[in-house]
């Protein structure tokens, strides 16, 4: 399984504590102001905006909070001015890994995460040192359980969408960043509803890892993601179903 699906599938089985919420409502609202300033206040005219807002909803953010969080993208609220940054880098057994964030303040966020890639065995890379192994693509993961694999690849196909694959108890919709709404929204039409959905950065080929690396690459996402300036961590490991069930037993 590749590092994208196989990391999003450990978060998934890893239980949302009521302690990382906060982490997570901060990290949403940082994403809603910022789609906001960039693209408007409207989410109708901004898929951006609109995209954050609905994992807000999903999250259960209270409506009041979503809201506030336009108006300071959009000025009508004074607020902290934030902006995306994105790292590089590579972590244990020359794994690569993307780092997207929204900061208020370069300086202290890049110093912070030069710190924990070298505290755990990573190493801090200059711009597209490592971004040339990955592409954007969206991402939409459904339940399998919940739906027929044909039907659901006819309706995700004839709305544009490039490929679908299944992982683990999810089947993958793959569309191009310009298609990703347009195929949510067809899917939302016939009421289905996704797990995830995302524009993301998807690696071009895989590094295998297993033992200590295996570990330390898990531990080394785990530490950046609970950052309360990062949004996303991309990675283009792969590790086998026996070395992952001997990590997380």
């Amino acid at each position: 399984m590749s590092g994208h699906s196989k990391w999003a599938t450990i978060k998934r089985k890893k239980a949302v504590t009521d302690a990382k919420r906060g982490k997570a409502f901060t990290q949403l609202i940082k994403e809603i102001t910022i789609a906001a300033r960039m693209g408007g206040g409207d989410p109708k005219g901004n898929p951006r905006l609109r995209l954050a807002v609905d994992k807000g909803k999903a999250a259960n953010m209270p409506a009041d909070n979503i809201k506030r969080a336009i108006q300071k993208g959009t000025g009508e609220l004074p607020g902290v001015t934030y902006e995306d940054v994105t790292y590089e880098g590579y972590g244990p057994g020359g794994v690569a890994i993307i780092i997207e964030s929204v900061t208020d303040n370069k300086n202290r966020t890049v110093s912070e995460i030069r710190h924990l890639l070298e505290r755990h065995n990573g190493k801090f890379g200059a711009s597209n040192s490592v971004a040339w192994m990955f592409h954007r693509k969206g991402i939409i993961r459904i339940l399998k359980a919940s739906h027929n694999e044909d039907d659901l690849m006819n309706l995700a196909i004839e709305a544009g969408a490039d490929d679908m694959k299944t992982e683990d108890d999810m089947y993958e919709i793959y569309t191009t960043p310009n298609s990703f709404e347009t195929v949510r929204q067809a899917l939302e039409s016939k009421n289905i509803k996704p797990e995830e959905a995302e524009i993301q950065m998807i690696p071009e080929n895989t590094v295998k890892v297993d033992g200590k690396d295996a570990e330390q690459v898990l531990r080394l996402l785990e530490v950046l993601e609970e950052h309360e300036d990062v949004q996303h961590v991309y990675a283009n490991f792969d590790i086998d179903e026996k070395t992952l069930a001997s990590l997380n037993t």
